[in-house]
C-alpha cells in the first residue's frame, strides 16, 4: 500500500509539472498550432497513466497499478535526484 501511494503521489507530481510547463508555454506562445497536438498526446497519455493506475487500484489489482504507475515515477524519482544533485554539487559545466 505504501509502495502505490509513492508511486502514485510522484506520478501526480509528474503530470502537475507537464501541465504548468503546458499552462506556461500557452501564455508565452511557445505552445503553438504547429506544436500543440505533440502537447495534447503527451498530456492525454500522462492523464491516462494516472487515471489508470488509480482505476486499476480501485479494482483491488494494487500490484499491477504499481507498476503502471511505476513507468511515471520511476523516471520522476530520478529526475528529481539529478536536479538535486545538480543544486548540491554545483558542478562546472565548461
Amino acid at each position: 500500500m505504501m509502495i502505490y501511494r509513492l508511486c502514485f503521489a510522484v506520478a501526480a507530481a509528474v503530470v502537475t509539472v507537464a501541465i504548468y510547463f503546458f499552462a506556461i508555454g500557452i501564455a508565452d506562445g511557445s505552445v503553438s498550432s504547429f506544436n500543440i497536438l505533440l502537447w495534447l498526446v503527451m498530456l492525454v497519455c500522462l492523464g491516462s497513466v494516472l487515471a489508470g493506475g488509480y482505476g486499476l487500484n480501485a479494482n483491488g489489482q494494487r500490484r499491477t497499478a504499481t507498476a503502471l504507475l511505476a513507468v511515471l515515477a520511476v523516471p520522476g524519482i530520478l529526475a528529481a535526484i539529478f536536479i538535486l544533485a545538480l543544486i548540491v554539487f554545483q558542478p562546472r559545466w565548461n
